[in-house]
């Protein structure tokens, strides 16, 4: 039985509320990793921002768990699923990505980029036009979502899809709220 309904069948869900029950800040550390443009995968000059060892709920209630968390500080259109095992990239948003279950090896920046493992109670935020790809994983379940609910687009680094990736990546703006800590830090003192 998950702490939520706990409290929920003993009538204290009023309690629920006031538990922060799943975030690890003691031991989180934040890794910022920058890509170039590698002429196929346009990537960003903002660095993509791993958030390591962020939360503890796992599986089912980490996942919900994830999709309060982001859309409470507007990242929304959420999904969860895997990610795709060829370099892709959005141009049309940012991305976030909550890792509630299982382990994966990501090529990220494409195929001059990255190779960084991740595992469930990780955070990635994905600046768009930067690449990522699975390598291999194991039970591997991640909650997505974008700021303000954005529409993503799949580009694959094909001939064609620039400039117009270039100009979509441009004109994002920064979000206004870090998809974990709101308007207290994350990438807002990053992307600044």
């Amino acid at each position: 039985m998950n702490r939520k309904e706990f409290f929920r069948i003993f009538g204290l869900s009023s309690l629920a509320l006031s538990f922060p029950i799943a975030v690890n800040s003691k031991n989180t550390s934040m890794v910022k990793l920058f890509f170039k443009d590698d002429g196929k995968i346009p990537n960003n000059k903002l660095p993509l921002l791993l958030y390591q060892n962020t939360f503890s709920e796992r599986n089912n209630s980490g996942a919900a768990w994830l999709e309060e968390k982001f859309a409470s500080n507007n990242w929304t259109n959420s999904w969860r699923n895997g990610v795709y095992s060829f370099h892709h990239y959005h141009s049309t948003s940012h991305e976030v990505l909550g890792v509630y279950s299982g382990t994966a090896l990501l090529h990220l920046g494409g195929e001059q980029g990255e190779k960084v493992s991740i595992k469930a109670g990780d955070i990635i935020i994905i600046p768009a036009g930067v690449g990522h790809k699975n390598l291999g994983s194991t039970n591997l379940g991640i909650v997505g979502a974008y700021p303000d609910g954005r529409s993503w687009d799949l580009l694959r680094g094909l001939e064609g899809e620039r400039p117009q990736a270039d100009e979509n990546i441009a004109a994002l703006p920064i979000p206004s709220a870090d998809p974990l800590y709101g308007k207290n830090g994350g990438l807002l003192e990053v992307w600044k």
